[in-house]
């Protein structure tokens, strides 16, 4: 009998052995149809944008490209029934938000300052050359910044890809919860900066990369894409009245 329960054991342990594999397989295979889904997404919206994208003025046809990027992300998210991150369009988020993002323009924007100031000053141009409202009135333009660029461009790419990338990396990066969070916001701003370069076809746009570092760091800090939809208007604001005054 004691003879016949160590065969037993053994072979279920056996069996458990030649099954784990198995059990492995439902979130390794999710994670691949994750991994693919944002790779496509990437691609689809890339594309979408250079064929159907904006025109050279303000008007209709820019519309299209915050689009785009919304049903980018959206529409995968809720096929797959995915819980999207929040707006934080709460009291509490709304409260707390103010604060951090005050500070992060306090440190940015003088550093930004500087750095075009000094290329300036070795004879280089503006590494990104934005598009000045013409014949509509400057606050159309700062209501598109906000409205549509900003919030468009933050629902997709810390949204949608920070947000995937956070899943992707748990598996090998869970243990480790900051260099997980860091790895996201490098990863994410390094997708920002790619697609700059290939909608606007300009290699300087990979400076973008930079900018999306601290966009990707507010929405981990804040936990919501409030923050960084506040800070991307304001930044490409900023941005505006600088070349302005640098010419």
């Amino acid at each position: 009998m004691g003879r016949l329960s160590i065969q037993l054991g053994i072979a279920n342990s056996a069996a458990l052995v030649e099954t784990a594999p198995l059990l492995d397989d439902g979130p390794r295979r999710s994670n691949i149809s994750l991994l693919i889904e944002s790779v496509l997404a990437v691609v689809v919206a890339v594309v979408a944008i250079k064929v159907f994208g904006a025109s050279s003025a303000l008007g209709p046809a820019w519309l299209i490209t915050p689009a785009i990027l919304v049903i980018a992300a959206l529409l995968p998210t809720a096929i797959r029934r995915r819980k999207f991150p929040p707006l934080g369009l709460n009291i509490k988020n709304m409260k707390d938000s103010p604060a951090v993002l005050g500070w992060t323009c306090l440190a940015v924007f003088p550093v930004t300052f500087c750095g075009l100031w000094l290329l300036g000053s070795f004879g280089f141009g503006l590494p990104v050359r934005p598009i000045l409202p013409q014949e509509q009135h400057w606050s159309y333009w700062l209501f598109y910044q906000f409205m549509y660029i900003a919030l468009a461009e933050e629902v997709f790419f810390r949204g949608y890809m920070q947000s995937n990338i956070l899943a992707l990396t748990a598996p090998v990066m869970g243990k480790w919860p900051r260099r997980q969070e860091w790895m996201s916001i490098g990863i994410s701003a390094a997708c920002f900066a790619l697609a700059h370069v290939l909608i606007q076809g300009r290699i300087a746009s990979v400076l973008t990369f930079l900018p999306g570092l601290v966009l990707g760091w507010l929405f981990i800090r804040t936990k919501s894409l409030f923050a960084p939809i506040l800070f991307h208007g304001l930044a490409n604001t900023y941005y505006l009245v600088i070349s302005a005054v640098l010419g």
